[in-house]
C-alpha cells in the first residue's frame, strides 16, 4: 500500500530550474522532496508526500488531521509534527 504523508516547507530550492526542491518537515525529520510539478507552493505550506515527490498542496488544518488519524492508527508517532 501506498501512503502520501502531509509535510510543512521549510525551504525552497529553486536554483535549478528543472528540478525544484524543497526542505519539508515530518515530525522532527527534515527531507528534501521535489516540488517541481506543484503550482505555487511557498516557505509555510504543507504539501502531500510520498517517496520524495509532492503530490498537493493542503492546508494546515487537513494536515493535522491526517496527522492525528495516522497517530490514531499507530503509523506514526504521537507527536505534533506539524508544528515540531
Amino acid at each position: 500500500m501506498c501512503l502520501a504523508v502531509p509535510g510543512k516547507i521549510v525551504s525552497i530550492d529553486a536554483s535549478d530550474p528543472d528540478l525544484k526542491m524543497a526542505k519539508v518537515k515530518f515530525g522532527g525529520i527534515i527531507q528534501d522532496v521535489c516540488i517541481q510539478w506543484l503550482d505555487d507552493v511557498n516557505v509555510g505550506d504543507y504539501i502531500m508526500s510520498h517517496i520524495g515527490t509532492a503530490l498537493s498542496k493542503v492546508d494546515e488544518e487537513d494536515a493535522k488531521i491526517m496527522l492525528e488519524s495516522l497517530a490514531a492508527m499507530g503509523d506514526i508517532d504521537p507527536i505534533d509534527p506539524v508544528d515540531s
